[in-house]
């Protein structure tokens, strides 16, 4: 058993969230997180309308009765659109949602609204200037990502044992550490770090009930740490992507100068998610952190988590046997 500020602040088994994980974070597999012991994420960028969204929370709640958290994210650069972002804290709110995330932009506009609500308050952070000032602003707890993570790393380059162990032993909120987690061995390290929790999106894409094609499940196995690129850089919008045809064709475009406009018909969202379902890997960029040197079997959420917390304990006895007195 496992014990952190984390699992007493939600009442969950395990210290392992399962992060938002654009087009995957739905409620039949969140709501399969949840009931292995994990806390799973429902993404609002699955839904159009926070009609959708909030029908979307009541099929949740018919999946499972534990917490989960729903991920709302912000367009850096961009004012937040205050109106939806309160239909979605609403919807969360009717439907008793545990806690709601936010990322890339500045949520400050609508913490209150969030803490009115009666729900927890997560913020994805790049730094540790972020995580302290999140903290200062009042935010329940954050996730601090490593440059191994998949997705939106931070332009610092900063690894994860360095950032998670810098912002755990500077803040008093639970820290969660992102990027480079894939089993057990991870878990454990950044408990040692500080960390009340770990978020894992590539190693969760490698389960049997995650909705994605098993093409796309095989191209994980077949690759390693080796094969991430980092796509976006010069648009502003930096991201870990799979090393595939359509990332290597969008940084060739980016580096022959092309805007967003002409690297939208490479990059676009929808493009991701028709992949997603037609199994055609190289037709559309999809993210994969590092992590994915690390993963090399395709096994139910269940006997993922049970796994982790087992080798994470079986770790830190092997660790603790290390040290003899002389």
């Amino acid at each position: 058993m496992i014990k952190t500020k984390f699992t007493e602040m939600f009442g969950v088994k395990y210290p392992i969230i399962q992060s938002g994980m654009q087009w995957l974070g739905v409620p039949e597999f969140a709501s399969v997180v949840c009931n292995a012991g994990g806390m799973g994420t429902i993404n609002t960028s699955c839904w159009d309308t926070p009609e959708e969204l909030r029908e979307a929370l009541e099929h949740m709640n018919t999946l499972t009765s534990k917490p989960y958290i729903v991920n709302i994210s912000i367009t850096p650069g961009l004012a937040p659109d205050l109106e939806l972002i309160r239909k979605y804290i609403s919807a969360c709110k009717d439907n008793h949602v545990a806690c709601i995330e936010t990322a890339a932009g500045d949520p400050r506009e609508f913490m209150g609204d969030i803490h009115a609500a009666g729900i927890r308050h997560l913020h994805k952070c790049p730094n540790m200037n972020v995580s302290r000032s999140m903290e200062k602003k009042g935010v329940d707890l954050v996730t601090i990502a490593g440059y191994e993570v998949a997705g939106h790393p931070s332009a610092d380059g900063v690894g994860t044992f360095v950032i998670a162990r810098r912002v755990a032993s500077q803040l008093k909120i639970p820290v969660i550490a992102a990027g480079g987690i894939a089993d057990g061995h991870g878990l454990a390290a950044a408990l040692s770090l500080g960390a009340s929790a770990v978020a894992m999106g590539t190693r969760f894409v490698a389960t049997e009930e995650c909705p994605l094609s098993d093409n796309h499940k095989q191209w994980i196995l077949d690759h390693t740490e080796k094969n991430t690129v980092l796509a976006q850089r010069k648009i502003g919008s930096m991201m870990r992507v799979s090393d595939n045809n359509a990332a290597r064709l969008a940084n060739a475009m980016e580096e022959n100068g092309a805007t967003i406009k002409e690297l939208f018909p490479i990059i676009s969202g929808k493009l991701t998610k028709q992949a997603f379902k037609n199994g055609n890997v190289d037709s559309a960029i999809f993210c994969a952190g590092q992590a994915m040197g690390l993963i090399d079997d395709i096994v139910p959420v269940k006997t993922l988590l049970d796994r982790m917390v087992k080798e994470a304990e079986e770790t830190l006895d092997s660790v603790r046997s290390c040290f003899v007195e002389d």
